[in-house]
């Protein structure tokens, strides 16, 4: 569940500000998306978000969040991503979209100002590297149901919470250079017999244990 608060500019403020707590995902991209837009329709310059709560956040969700960053820019204004957590932080990492919602620079120009001049000045390049990250996101997405699958395998095995097996997979899957929907599958096929990857299987007993909840003895066995 996601839960979303927003505050209306004030006669000194021409921005809206929203935080958004809970699991950002595939079930609650409706609401989000609705929200977010209503939002964006209110503001003046622009929408500041707080995902410093949020506790999961998937593809569905940077999807949306991209989707309404393009809609601000076309209409003069910026998404800017003011406060997150350690949840949102990975993914904008991971897909190397966290300067898409950065703030003011470092020469103190307001966010909204910069976002004026990147429409003026936005290219077709611009524009065609946004396309082929919307796609991938689009192709993350289609793996979701062997991800969704691993996680539960993790979490089933070893008592991990949803966030903690998402860190485990994204952890082992950077670690050992593997793609993360392609480390899910090793998972799910290892459950059904076929061996693990020595690398793999390390990585993952590895960051089991970092997380503090992993009960070795059952869990190892498993992930033979």
């Amino acid at each position: 569940m996601s839960e979303l608060t927003s505050s209306v500019p004030g006669p000194d403020g021409d921005r809206v500000s929203v935080e958004v707590r809970g699991e950002l995902d595939l079930d609650t991209s409706e609401r989000l998306r609705g929200a977010l837009r209503e939002a964006l329709r209110r503001s003046v310059r622009g929408v500041d978000l707080d995902l410093k709560g949020v506790t999961f956040c998937d593809c569905a969700a940077l999807n949306i969040l991209l989707a309404l960053r393009l809609r601000a820019l076309r209409q003069g204004k910026t998404v800017v991503i003011s406060a997150s957590g350690a949840v949102v932080d990975r993914l904008l990492d991971l897909t190397r979209t966290r300067e898409l919602f950065a703030g003011p620079g470092a020469d103190g120009e307001g966010a909204s100002a910069a976002g004026s001049r990147e429409v003026a000045e936005v290219s077709e390049d611009f524009v065609e590297d946004l396309r082929i990250e919307v796609a991938q996101l689009r192709r993350a997405m289609q793996t979701r149901p062997t991800i969704d699958l691993a996680r539960g395998i993790l979490m089933a095995s070893f008592g991990l919470s949803s966030e903690d097996a998402w860190t485990v997979l994204v952890e082992a899957s950077q670690n050992t250079n593997t793609k993360l929907h392609a480390l899910a599958g090793d998972l799910v096929t290892a459950v059904k017999g076929e061996p693990l990857p020595e690398a793999v299987r390390e990585q993952l007993s590895s960051a089991v244990a970092k997380v503090g909840s992993a009960r070795p003895v059952a869990g190892a066995s498993r992930l033979r």
